[in-house]
Formats: C-alpha cells, sequence, structure tokens
C-alpha cells in the first residue's frame, strides 16, 4: 500500500468529533495509504510515497446520493422535465411508468452517463435503486464508485385505465420470486473483492407490496446488517389510496409494522400527514419518523418540478430525522440538489435561517453515511475510508473564495470539482472520468431513447405517441404534412 500527502492545502473540510460536524482546516494536511484516511490535521512529517501540493485547492469529503435511479432517468432528458398530470395531483410519475418500458440491453448505457455524471459532481458512495438489468453489476463494478445497490422488487404493478384513477395488477408469486433473486444479487454482490460493492433490501413501493412481503424484506435486511429502503408518501394519490386500504398514512402503516428505525430508509417522505396539501387529521407522521431514527432521501428536484416541496427540512431536521440528500432523477448533480434543498427548505419555513449550506451539506455526506450505518464515509477523519473530492479554488466562479462550501453549493457546482477519489483510487483527474466512458454511451442513448418512445402507443391506455403525452417545449416552425 503507498501513502499520499496533499501538503498544506488551502482549505480541508474536516470532520470535528467533538462537535458532531465539519469544519474548515486551512493550511493542514491530508494523508491517506491504501483505502483509509491516516492524518488529518497541521503539519504531517510522517513517511510518504507521494506528495501532492495543496495551493489553489480545497479537499472535503465525498458525497453521499442516497437515492437514485441512474439507468432509466438519462432516457428522460426532454420527456420528463415539464411533465405533469393534474388528475394525479400534478405528479407524472404514474402515466410515465406505465406509457414508457425502455429496452432492458440499453439501460446500462444510461446508467454508465449517470455515473459518470455522479462522479464529476462529486458523489463517490450511490445508493442505485432499480429493478436489475444486464450488465448491471458489470458497470458497477467499473465505474469505480462505492456502491449500494438496490435491486427491487413488487408483488403488484401499477395501470392506467382512466386518466385520474390508478389500479393495480397483483402477482404476488413474481413479487416473492424477484425478492428472492434480489437477496441473491446483494449476497453476490457482497462477496465482490473490490469491497465497494453492497446493496440494500428495496421493495420498490409500499403501495405495491403486501404488509408480509414488507415485512419480510426488512428482516432480511437486519439479518445481514444492510439499510432497507422503499418509497413511501412520496404522492397526494399514494397517500389516498394507503388512507383508503388501511385508514392510516402510508408513514403510520409502516410504523404499524415495525419496519421504521435505523437502518430504514424512506425516499421521500414529502406528503406526510401534516403537509399542505393534505391536511389529515393525525399529525403524527414526523414524530414516527423522528423518534424511530428513520432516514428520509431527501429528493427536491422531480418535487418541484410538479409545483410541491418537503415541509420542510428544518422541521424534520429538528424532529431527529436522519436527512440524506438523493439525485433522483436528471440532472445527476448531487451538489445542485443540495442547492435546492437549502432555498426550497427556506421558502417552505419562511425563514432564511433553515437548511443553511452547512445543514445541507451534512445531509449529503454524514447524514448518508448515517443512514446506510456507515461511520467511515462522508467525512474526513482518521480511520476513514479515503473517499473525498478536490476542488478547484482558482476557477473564477468559486472566487473570491471566503467560504469554500458556499461558492460550491451555491455557484460553482460541478465545474469546481477537479479530482475524485473512492477508497483511495483516483477516478477523476482534471474534470474527467478516467473509469466510464461518458461521451460514447451518451450517444448511444439518442437511439435507446427513439426506441423507448416508439414503444409508447402500444403501452398507453389511450395509445398516445411520446410526443402526445409529453410535447416539446416549442411548437415546430414548419410542421410536417405527414
Amino acid at each position: 500500500m503507498t501513502t499520499t500527502h496533499f501538503k498544506a492545502v488551502d482549505w480541508i473540510v474536516a470532520w470535528d468529533e467533538g462537535r458532531g460536524s465539519h469544519c474548515y482546516l486551512q493550511g493542514g494536511d491530508l494523508v491517506f495509504t491504501g483505502n483509509k484516511i491516516t492524518f488529518v490535521g497541521p503539519h504531517y512529517d510522517g513517511p510518504c510515497d507521494e506528495v501532492i501540493g495543496g495551493s489553489g485547492i480545497c479537499v472535503m469529503p465525498g458525497l453521499v446520493d442516497l437515492h437514485a435511479h441512474p439507468c432509466t432517468e438519462v432516457l428522460y432528458r426532454g420527456i420528463r422535465e415539464d411533465h405533469s398530470v393534474r388528475e394525479h395531483y400534478m405528479t407524472g410519475l404514474y402515466e410515465r411508468s406505465c406509457a414508457y418500458g425502455a429496452d432492458p440491453d440499453d439501460l446500462k448505457h444510461g446508467a454508465e452517463v449517470a455515473y459518470a455524471d455522479l462522479l464529476l459532481s462529486g458523489v463517490t458512495t450511490l445508493v442505485d435503486v432499480t429493478f436489475p438489468y444486464p450488465g448491471w453489476s458489470e458497470v458497477m463494478e467499473r465505474s469505480g464508485l462505492r456502491m449500494y445497490a438496490a435491486p427491487g422488487f413488487n408483488s403488484a404493478r401499477w395501470q392506467r385505465s382512466n386518466r385520474h384513477e390508478l389500479g393495480f395488477v397483483e402477482d404476488l408469486a413474481k413479487g416473492r420470486e424477484d425478492f428472492a433473486a434480489s437477496l441473491e444479487f446483494i449476497d453476490n454482490l457482497r462477496a465482490h473483492p473490490s469491497g465497494r460493492l453492497s446493496g440494500i433490501v428495496s421493495p420498490f413501493q409500499i403501495e405495491n407490496n403486501t404488509a408480509e412481503l414488507l415485512v419480510e424484506s426488512r428482516a432480511a435486511a437486519r439479518e445481514r446488517g444492510l439499510p432497507w429502503t422503499t418509497h413511501a408518501a412520496q404522492a397526494v394519490l399514494e397517500f389516498n389510496i394507503m388512507v383508503q386500504r388501511h385508514g392510516i398514512t402510508p408513514i403510520q402503516f409502516l410504523a404499524e409494522l415495525g419496519v421504521l428505525g435505523e437502518g430504514t430508509i424512506i425516499a421521500h417522505a414529502i406528503f406526510i400527514d401534516e403537509h399542505s396539501q393534505i391536511n389529515w387529521h393525525s399529525k403524527t407522521d414526523l414524530k414516527l419518523l423522528g423518534d424511530s431514527g428513520t432516514a428520509v432521501a431527501h429528493c427536491p428536484t422531480p418535487f418541484m418540478r410538479y409545483g410541491a416541496m418537503l415541509e420542510d427540512f428544518g422541521r424534520y431536521k429538528d424532529a431527529g430525522v436522519v436527512l440524506g440528500i438523493g439525485t433522483d432523477t436528471i440532472p445527476h448533480n448531487l451538489i445542485e440538489d443540495m442547492r435546492s434543498a437549502a432555498v426550497l427548505g427556506r421558502i417552505a419555513s419562511g425563514d432564511g435561517h433553515v437548511a443553511s449550506t452547512g445543514d445541507v451539506f451534512h445531509a449529503a455526506t454524514v447524514g448518508g453515511a448515517k443512514a446506510l450505518m456507515r461511520e467511515d464515509l462522508g467525512k474526513l477523519a482518521v480511520g476513514a475510508k479515503a473517499d473525498f473530492v478536490v476542488l478547484d479554488l482558482e476557477n473564477p466562479i468559486m472566487m473570491p473564495v471566503r467560504d469554500p462550501l458556499v461558492s460550491l453549493v451555491h455557484h460553482a457546482a460541478e465545474r469546481a470539482v477537479r479530482d475524485v477519489y473512492v477508497d483511495g483510487v483516483q477516478v477523476v483527474r482534471d474534470h474527467q472520468v478516467l473509469t466510464l466512458d461518458r461521451p460514447g454511451a451518451a450517444a448511444r442513448l439518442t437511439a435507446a431513447q427513439a426506441r423507448m418512445e416508439a414503444g409508447t402507443p402500444a403501452r398507453d391506455y389511450l395509445g398516445r405517441s411520446s410526443l402526445d403525452i409529453t410535447p416539446l417545449s416549442l411548437p415546430m416552425a414548419y410542421p410536417s404534412n405527414s
């Protein structure tokens, strides 16, 4: 194992164990040996194999993306950004999911593009929530990312036969078969020699799984010492369906099943009982989440496109909810989601002190690590994994560098990310991903998206084309006569 010494670094975002928070260290040193950090502080004078000068840079911990769907979301570029369904309380999720279906062989190209984008925005640990597809393990391994694969399973799927309702097609046998396959996939992944690959047990949606499958899958996660995640309280429609079925909210339903608590990650937990679009009588959901130590993967981007938001970041934090940040959708840029979380948190609360830059950075690093039950990620401290990001402080959009994280989150975003290391290995150098073919995979996505759109009329309950469902943002100047 080699020892690398970042010497006299202008700014280091170091971990202060006494405060339980990140802090700034100016002119300090960072040293790592193999895949672990061995020194953070002033004036390292021990042995090393390589010295890297720290002038003009900031070294910060790698970001933890707690919830994403990389392989599919890139295929929706130009399709989903303006797509809302009024009859579904503005979400376009159900219409898109029923009307569009990508070729499984194309999904690895979407993952390659998204993984590269995430690396370029400083993500070193990724929770990838998807239904397994050909080539997934290979592209995960090749990416160099620290991966938590969440192979999904459901005992039912959504179906639409009219504009305003959501139906369900049940197939418990398939759900159980996919559950067993997901556990086998996770167990095989954890045996990978890199040590970077792990898993999360993931019933995909709360309303698409039986209570028995939710409970059994949570037990399987606990048995393996792994996290468990599901989508819940992500839509008004879902909230209403769960109340119709059970007489209680989605969060209360999960609490009654005994699946909340440490190691449970709820994506997105926005539409709780006291949300302004819900106004349910109980007003207990937030306390249930906080008191149990449940984590929430907060993904602001898809919801703000529908005109909705978490209400609010500060209240969830004060209630004791473990908050992490996820990208969920395109663009796969966690820094932009941190900025949105900060701005929307202040709008929702009417308080400019809520969701500070430090708060959202905490969520995107040690918050995500805590959700994953990892003490060695999301911070620069002795014994932590050597997952870190080098920011270019000489990029004009970062200057003047009075506060590097403020410049990064509110101004520069991925443009300041120069180098990225995961597990002590450099995977981004001078703004270039070293492990993936981003341009080649992106080029292949054009044909992949065309294939997906061509199949839309056969999947949509009205037989509509993709352009009927999601028109272009501007009309064509010279429409075709055909």
